[in-house]
This record gives structure tokens, C-alpha cells and sequence, in this order.
């Protein structure tokens, strides 16, 4: 066997081991798989039911809201991952993680603003998401009890002071529309940081454990029945109590929030099975949530333009029925590239400009003696 067999070899070795090693958390990718597949779902497809159980027609329905706030709790399961998991970083490496986080936020935001440039019809989640990043860093070092305390506190407090904020006149004035996108307010941070808490509570909670990933199981769907159930029992569809999705109501915040928990538990425990080599195309795209996410939008604004003359004709661009072929193209793409490139590029850039802005003692280079 020559060198540049046995190296290839190697290389796909490695990338394999990337995504399916030890140190991967195989449900967690799965997780963001389908966060990313149900938002791509909800802008390419025309909802127009209400998700009921009973009637199989509606259960399309599931990705709207519940999606978007699934990518925000796995935001907060990433941090709490990459800030030392169930035992939190301590001193100068956490003073480093944190740094580094806000860097990535920062290049969310600006990544967010251009895609909202792009003129797709869409309300794009990251500065929202970058916005919630940078909240997080102040409870990174908080352990499981105290974060999803706070984040229970938060889910129940913020649809009410959220009805009030919404309601305040600069939002219809001049810059009001301008000033919501910059903060990604169709998904508002005073809100949705309860999520991305609950998220980096699990993790401290430590998600390796089956324990833990069947009481996520468990109490996620405990609190998502009642969630909705309360709130369609009484109708809840005005001022903080709302239960309809996007609302950032008491009960879609209760409900959505525990379906996102469950989602993620369900996830882990299917990956301990074989399941997980069947989902592999899937843990393929969550392994690289912010380029499958962006690409799809960028492929968006490209056809829609040459084929219909602008970005923003969302009727237009629905009426092509564009799910399949972009959905099967991107699940494709990024099984290929993580199974023989790796790291989706989106992804080592942002790590790499984090790097090179926040160095740590083993990042810089060792002087020649």
C-alpha cells in the first residue's frame, strides 16, 4: 500500500471518528438535525392547522415555533458543552471559553443581518441567537439546579413583561422595524433565554447519562402536555397567556419549551441504540446547524432571484415546491462533507476567527531555543 493510500485512509478514519467517536454527542446532532429540517419545513411549506395529536394531518404543524425553540435550547446544551459539560471550567479557561463565545456572537450577528439582506422572506433566528449567547455568558458557571431553577422562573416572569415590551411605541415608530431585525425580536431574547438556560442546565445536568436523558424524557413531556393542554383548554390565544407559536406566551413558552426538552432527551436515548447509524445523514447536518441553516437561505434567495425576479416572493417561491429537492440536497451535501471533509466551514470559520482573537497559552506558537 502506498503513502497517499494509507493517508487518505487515515483521513477518513479521522473524519469518521469526528462524527461518530466518543467525544461526540451523537443525540445532541440528531437534535439540531431536526431543529434545522423543521425550520426549513416551516418557511418552505404553507402551515395553515393547528398541531392536534389525533388528526394525522396536522402533525406538519409540530415544526412551527416548536423548531426554531428547539435550535434555541441546543444553543444553550452547546455552551454549557463547550464551557466543561457537568463540571464547569474554572478561571482562566473559562474566562477563555467565555471570550471565545463572545467572539462566535458577535460573527452570528453579523452573519444574521446579512442573510436578512438577502431579501428571503424569512425572520432569520441569529442575531436573536447571538443576542442569547451573549446573555448566557453570565451563567456559564452556575451548575444544573440553580440554571434550570432560573430558567423555570424565566419561562413563568417574561411573557408578562414580554406583552409589555411589545407593546411599546418604538416598535411602530420610524426605526421600529430596522431595530427588530438587528435584535431578531420575532424571537425575542427576553424570552427565549429561559430556553437557552434550560438547555445549558441539561447539560450540567450531565446529558451522557441515560438517567438524565430519560428524566428529559419524561418531565419535558410532562411540562409540553400541560403546556398546550392548559392553554387550548382555555383558549389562550390573547395578552401573556398565549399558546399559538411565535407568540412568546406563557403557555407556548411552558409547552414548546418542555417539547424542545423531550425532542433532545428522545434523541439521546435513540442514539444509544442502532437507530443512530440509520439518523447518520441527519446527525450529519446538526454537526453543522449554522451552514445548513445559511445555505439554505442563500440557495433560496439565489433561485427564487433568477427564477422569479426577487428573493422575496415567498408565494412564489412555495409554489415551485422547492422542500424535497433542497431538504434531500442538504442532507446529502453535509453527509458528504462531514463524512469526508469534516467540520462544516461555516463552523471552522467562526472557531478559527475565536481562536486567532482569543488565545489561550497552548495556541500560541513555542519559542525556538
Amino acid at each position: 500500500m502506498n503513502r497517499s493510500s494509507t493517508a487518505s485512509r487515515a483521513w477518513l478514519a479521522s473524519r469518521w471518528e469526528r462524527l461518530n467517536g466518543a467525544a461526540r454527542v451523537a443525540g445532541i446532532d440528531l437534535a439540531r438535525g431536526l431543529a434545522v429540517i423543521g425550520m426549513l419545513t416551516a418557511h418552505l411549506i404553507a402551515i395553515d392547522v393547528a398541531f392536534e395529536w389525533p388528526e394525522p394531518d396536522s402533525w406538519i404543524a409540530v415544526v412551527d415555533g416548536r423548531s426554531s425553540i428547539l435550535f434555541a435550547t441546543l444553543a444553550g446544551v452547546s455552551i454549557g458543552l463547550v464551557t466543561g459539560g457537568a463540571t464547569p471550567l474554572r478561571g482562566s479557561p473559562m474566562m477563555i471559553a467565555r471570550l471565545r463565545l463572545a467572539v462566535r456572537a458577535g460573527l452570528l450577528w453579523i452573519l444574521g443581518i446579512l442573510l436578512i439582506e438577502t431579501g428571503v422572506p424569512v425572520y432569520v433566528i441569529l442575531p436573536a441567537y447571538a443576542i442569547m449567547f451573549l446573555v448566557a455568558l453570565a451563567f456559564v458557571s452556575f451548575g444544573a439546579r440553580t440554571l434550570l431553577v432560573l430558567a423555570g422562573a424565566l419561562g413563568v416572569i417574561m411573557p408578562f413583561v414580554q406583552f409589555l415590551l411589545d407593546g411599546l411605541p418604538v416598535w411602530s415608530s420610524v426605526a421600529g422595524n430596522d431595530l427588530s431585525l438587528a435584535l431578531g425580536w420575532h424571537y425575542p431574547f427576553t424570552v427565549w433565554i429561559a430556553f437557552v438556560l434550560a438547555g445549558l442546565g441539561v447539560a450540567r445536568a450531565d446529558i451522557r447519562r441515560a438517567r438524565v436523558q430519560f428524566r428529559m424524557l419524561l418531565w419535558g413531556s410532562v411540562l409540553s402536555l400541560f403546556g398546550y393542554g392548559v392553554g387550548r383548554g382555555i383558549e389562550a390565544t390573547e395578552g401573556a397567556l398565549r399558546v399559538d407559536p411565535h407568540s412568546s406566551g406563557l403557555f407556548e413558552v411552558i409547552g414548546s419549551g418542555g417539547f424542545a426538552i423531550a425532542v433532545i432527551g428522545g434523541c439521546l436515548l435513540l442514539c444509544r441504540t442502532a437507530v443512530t447509524w440509520v439518523v447518520l445523514p441527519l446527525r450529519a447536518v446538526g454537526a453543522m446547524p449554522l451552514t445548513a441553516y445559511t445555505a439554505q437561505l442563500v440557495a433560496w434567495a439565489v433561485i427564487a432571484t433568477v427564477v422569479l425576479g426577487r428573493a422575496g416572493d415567498l408565494g412564489g417561491f412555495r409554489a415551485l415546491e422547492p422542500f424535497w429537492p433542497m431538504t434531500l440536497i442538504l442532507v446529502a451535501a453535509c453527509t458528504v462533507w462531514a463524512l469526508l471533509i469534516g467540520r462544516g466551514p461555516l463552523e471552522w470559520v467562526l472557531d478559527r476567527v475565536a481562536r486567532l482573537v482569543v488565545r489561550s497559552g497552548g495556541d500560541r506558537p513555542r519559542s525556538r531555543r
